[in-house]
C-alpha cells in the first residue's frame, strides 16, 4: 500500500471519528452567559424575609401569591415533563439555573463552569448548608425575582415596607434573566436561538432577522412588552390595607392556557365568491413573538377539509406549523412555518361536486408525539387541544360566508 493511499484513509479514519463524535457528543444549542452562569445570591437577604419560601412572602402580598400558585412558574421544578426530559438529557446542572434559581434551592453550591455550553459545572466539595428542599420545589419563587444584593426589587422605590425595596429599571428587568437564550458557537447555525423569544420579537418588528446563529441583541427593555401580555395591569393594595396603586398580576400564563392561546390567533373560515372553494386565514395578531413560541417542540396543526351530506371526509387541506432544527451533527435550521406576528396565513382547498360543509380545525400541541415517546413522557394532562373550530355550510346548501365559530 502507497504511503498516499495510506494517508488517504487515515484522514477518513479520522474524519469518520469526527462525526462520531459529532453525533454522540453532549450538546446544549447555547453558550452561558453572565446572566444565568451564577444563581441568585441570597446571603444578605434581610432577615425579615426569614426562609424565602413564597408562603413567608404572602404573609403580606396575599394576592401575589394566590396568583404565583397558578403559575408554571410556581412548578418549574416539580413540573413532570421537565423533570423526564432533564432526565433524558442526563441532569444538565444548567437547568437549574433557571428552575431553580435561588442559592439555597440547590444541594451544592455553583461556583461557576469549566466551558461555555454548561455542561462542566464546578461544585463546592461540600453539601450546600443552606439548601431548602421544599424552596426548591418552588421553582421560580418570589426571590428568584424580586430579590436582588440585599433588596427587594418593585415598581415603586419609596415603599415603607419592612425591608430595603429598590425601585426595578423595567418590569420586564427580571424576564430576561432565563428568557433569553442565545450566544454563537462554531456549531450552530441558527437563525432564532431556540425559546428565542426576544430576537423573535425583533424578528417580527423588522421583517425577519438573518444571523449566523441568532446571537441576540437586547432592545430596550421597555421595547420587549413581555410582561403588557403575561403580566396584566392591576389597580389594588401592595400589602393588605395599603394604598391601591397599580401592579402587575403574578400570572404569566402562555401555551399551557388555552384561553391565552385562543386570543393570539385570528382565524377565518370562508367560501370564495363563486363556491368553488374553501378559504382559512389565519393571523398571529395577539403576540410580538411567533405563534407558538418556546421549546421547539411546541406546534400547531391545520387541517381544512370539505364534508359531504353525511358527514364524511371528500378531500382536506392539512399543514403543521412548527420549527425544524437539525441537532447533530450540528445545530441548523431546515425550516420554520409557525406564524409570524402580523403575516397572515392562507389555506385554500377546491370544492368537490358533492361538499355541503367545509370546517376547519386549529390545535396547539405542547410536545411532538415522538418526542414524548422518545423520552417516556407518560402526561397526565393533554399535551395538545383545540384553539379553532368553525363549519360553515356551502351557499348552495343555504349557507354563506362566515364561519366564526
Amino acid at each position: 500500500m502507497t504511503r498516499r493511499r495510506l494517508a488517504g484513509w487515515g484522514f477518513l479514519a479520522l474524519l469518520a471519528g469526527v462525526l462520531a463524535w459529532l453525533m454522540v457528543r453532549p450538546m446544549t444549542f447555547f453558550v452561558v452567559s453572565d446572566r444565568f452562569a451564577q444563581t441568585v445570591d441570597t446571603r444578605s437577604a434581610p432577615a425579615v424575609l426569614g426562609d424565602l419560601r413564597a408562603e413567608t412572602c404572602g404573609a403580606c402580598h396575599r394576592a401575589f401569591h394566590e396568583e404565583w400558585r397558578t403559575t408554571m412558574h410556581s412548578r418549574a421544578w416539580t413540573d413532570p415533563y421537565f423533570q423526564v426530559d432533564w432526565a433524558f438529557e442526563d441532569r444538565p446542572w444548567i437547568c437549574r439555573n433557571c428552575h431553580t434559581p435561588l442559592d439555597r434551592q440547590q444541594p451544592r453550591r455553583l461556583l461557576g463552569f469549566r466551558d461555555r455550553q454548561g455542561l462542566q459545572p464546578v461544585l463546592a466539595p461540600d453539601p450546600n448548608p443552606d439548601f431548602d428542599p421544599g424552596l426548591q420545589h418552588e421553582g421560580v419563587t418570589c426571590a428568584a425575582c424580586h430579590l436582588r444584593e440585599g433588596a427587594v426589587l418593585g415598581p415603586y422605590g419609596d415603599s415603607a415596607a419592612p425591608h430595603p425595596v429598590r425601585r426595578m429599571e423595567h418590569p420586564n428587568q427580571v424576564c430576561v434573566r432565563c428568557h433569553v437564550v442565545d450566544g454563537e458557537r462554531w456549531d450552530t447555525f441558527l437563525r432564532l436561538p431556540p425559546c428565542g423569544t426576544v430576537t423573535e420579537i425583533r424578528a417580527g418588528r423588522e421583517g425577519g432577522l438573518r444571523g449566523r446563529s441568532g446571537e441576540t441583541v437586547l432592545p430596550s427593555l421597555a421595547e420587549l412588552g413581555c410582561v403588557a401580555c403575561h403580566m396584566p395591569l392591576a389597580e389594588r393594595p401592595l400589602v393588605a390595607g395599603g394604598p391601591v396603586r397599580r401592579t402587575r398580576r403574578h400570572l404569566w400564563r402562555g401555551g399551557h392556557d388555552p384561553a391565552m392561546v385562543k386570543r393570539a390567533l385570528t382565524a377565518r373560515l370562508a367560501v370564495d365568491r363563486d363556491g368553488r372553494a374553501a378559504v382559512l386565514t389565519l393571523a398571529n395578531t395577539g403576540t410580538a413573538h411567533y405563534l407558538p413560541t418556546g421549546t421547539p417542540d411546541r406546534h400547531l396543526t391545520v387541517v381544512l377539509r370539505a364534508l359531504d351530506g353525511r358527514g364524511r371526509v371528500l378531500d382536506e387541506v392539512r399543514d403543521k406549523l412548527i420549527r425544524r432544527i437539525l441537532w447533530r451533527p450540528v445545530i441548523v435550521d431546515l425550516w420554520d412555518t409557525r406564524l409570524p406576528p402580523g403575516r397572515p396565513r392562507t389555506y385554500r382547498l377546491p370544492l368537490p361536486p358533492a361538499a355541503v360543509t367545509v370546517e376547519a380545525v386549529v390545535r396547539y400541541h405542547l410536545l411532538e408525539e415522538s418526542r414524548r415517546r422518545r423520552i417516556g413522557y407518560e402526561p397526565e394532562a393533554p399535551i395538545a387541544y383545540e384553539i379553532y373550530r368553525a363549519r360553515t355550510d356551502l351557499p348552495a346548501a343555504g349557507g354563506g360566508e362566515g364561519g366564526e365559530p
